[in-house]
């Protein structure tokens, strides 16, 4: 088996356009492997600078492998299995930021460079008043080394307005590009930065939110083996992703066109507003997730492709995406149904075992994020309840008993909120006081839903139809 180097593959020279905060499976089994076929069909030329964001120095695999990896495109794709890899050469170094403080910031003076994109977990956007760096010693948030980053191009290049830079977080919070650039602008001022240099931030760089959605295992531990056989080299660095990918970006047209990722045939949509978009992921994807997971668990189904399988489950799903949250989107339906069909496929995925039981966790803060909405959606649009939707609301409620069929299940919530549950049914209450008593407690659902007409006789007939086909 061969060694995977440069020496192995001969790699082409390109300029580095792109520097990238995170070396983590999911930007390499998703940005990156964007970039690499861009590059193969020839309407990009440009390669990347990884920065990292956590280690306290570069894995030895990079240092062997000269950065070169195989993404492994493992799934269901418009009904049919994919099992297929791609070589990704893109990556022209790795660097760390706290070892290579001065390689770091001359990374800025490279005239090349056009795009940051990142992904330093949720957490990594953020600011600290006590970050104040030196000389030699980096500053210790994403943020701060960005704005240090920033401000040496800025420097370089004399404020030159044509060498702005594009930024596409991928972290996953609301605004993720908002929040970035509030966070440089703290430290612009904490630093007491020049008012020139926070000119140049304001007008010649572009801060995009945007939305990610790929799932990326990671690193194929139980079968890494017998994929290096297939691939003919030994690989370490390789990272598993479903076919299915999204990404919806908030971009000025120069970002556009530093970007050219539409061209290449990915599923990138560059938008004025991306809230339709992140709700139609919430309430689809997150959604139907959700409200299969009670009706799942009850039934004694262990896994999302089990329950997506089964023969009375699946139809109730596939009737909650398409009849029950669709209906109460904004985008096109036509759009809405393609993403539905896409998220159908990837809970069909043979190669990811999804357990359930891993979805459940905080299924009430879940529920009441990703499910109500559309149910009182729903309601106030159409007149009546959605069918499906209700016998999951009822089915959670009776999943947090936490016994059925004489099996106790071990819930995973906040304390409070079992306590609420656990207090509610031991108590010698009727079905409608039961409902009641659920529905009314704000500490569940934020609001009062007891007040909401005709919801309490609902969710009672449902989850006495529930307490009946799961007979305690």
């Amino acid at each position: 088996m061969k060694k995977l180097n440069k020496t192995t593959v001969p790699i082409p020279d390109r300029p580095v356009k792109v520097l990238q905060f995170g070396s983590g499976n999911f930007l390499r089994g998703f940005a990156d492997w964007m970039i690499e076929l861009m590059n193969a069909r020839g309407n990009y030329n440009g390669s990347v600078v990884v920065v990292q964001s956590h280690s306290t120095s570069v894995p030895q695999a990079f240092l062997e492998q000269d950065n070169l990896y195989h993404v492994l495109i493992q799934g269901i794709e418009k009904g049919k299995t994919v099992n297929s890899h791609q070589l990704i050469t893109c990556i022209e170094a790795v660097i760390n930021p706290v070892l290579e403080y001065n390689s770091f910031l001359q990374q800025a003076e490279n005239p090349d460079l056009e795009l940051i994109i990142s992904n330093t977990t949720e957490a990594g956007i953020q600011f600290d008043p006590m970050d104040i760096p030196t000389a030699c010693q980096t500053p210790k948030t994403f943020p701060g080394k960005l704005t240090a980053l920033l401000y040496r191009r800025f420097e370089f290049f004399d404020g030159d307005m044509g060498k702005g830079l594009s930024i596409i977080p991928c972290e996953l919070i609301e605004n993720n590009g908002a929040a970035l650039k509030a966070a440089v602008l703290k430290y612009i001022a904490l630093w007491d930065y020049p008012e020139a240099f926070k000119r140049w931030i304001m007008e010649a760089v572009d801060f995009c939110n945007s939305l990610v959605d790929r799932i990326v295992p990671g690193f194929p531990e139980n079968n890494y083996r017998e994929m290096q056989e297939q691939l003919g080299y030994e690989d370490h660095l390789m990272v598993v992703a479903e076919p299915f990918h999204s990404w919806v970006i908030e971009a000025s047209p120069v970002t556009i066109k530093r970007f050219p990722a539409i061209q290449a045939g990915h599923q990138v949509k560059f938008v004025a507003d991306l809230a339709a978009y992140r709700t139609r992921k919430v309430r689809i994807l997150n959604g139907a997730h959700t409200a299969m997971v009670p009706l799942g668990l009850l039934a004694g189904i262990e896994t999302v492709k089990e329950a997506i399988e089964n023969n009375e489950l699946g139809i109730l799903i596939r009737q909650i995406i398409f009849q029950e949250i669709i209906p109460v989107l904004e985008l096109p339906k036509k759009e809405l149904d393609a993403f539905a069909q896409d998220v159908l496929d990837r809970f069909s995925n043979p190669f990811i075992r999804h357990e359930l039981s891993s979805i459940a966790l905080n299924s009430i803060s879940k529920f009441r994020v990703r499910v109500l909405p559309t149910i009182l959606d729903y309601h106030k649009k159409l007149g009546h309840w959605p069918t499906g939707l209700m016998q999951s609301f009822a089915a959670l409620l009776l999943l947090y008993k936490g016994t059925f069929n004489g099996m106790k299940r071990h819930l995973k919530d906040e304390p409070k909120i079992l306590e609420i549950f656990q207090s509610a049914w031991e108590k010698k209450q009727s079905l409608n006081e039961l409902v009641n008593t659920f529905l009314s407690d704000k500490a569940l659902w934020g609001e009062d839903l007891s007040q909401i007409e005709g919801l309490i006789e609902v969710i009672e007939k449902e989850l006495k139809l529930q307490i009946s086909k799961h007979s305690q």
